[in-house]
């Protein structure tokens, strides 16, 4: 009876392990997609001000990712 505790008890713990490593390639995953947003959202925004005086679409997508990563840290 105690062997049968025990491998329920490795089982389980395998299954949380499972589980926090799929969370952690998920969480890894939304990290590219919310930085490919915030660019996208800041590309959108410098379009709009007048006083941005970047017209390149590449040198305002550079800036974009230098200044996000900046205040990220």
């Amino acid at each position: 009876m105690k062997i049968l505790t025990i491998y329920s008890q490795l089982i389980k713990n395998i299954l949380i392990f499972i589980f926090i490593i799929l969370a952690m390639i998920v969480v890894l995953n939304f990290s590219d997609y919310n930085l490919k947003r915030s660019v996208d959202a800041c590309l959108a925004g410098s379009q709009k001000l007048s006083e941005s005086k970047i017209t390149d679409l590449k040198a305002a997508k550079k800036f974009c990712e230098e200044e996000i990563k900046k205040n990220k840290d």
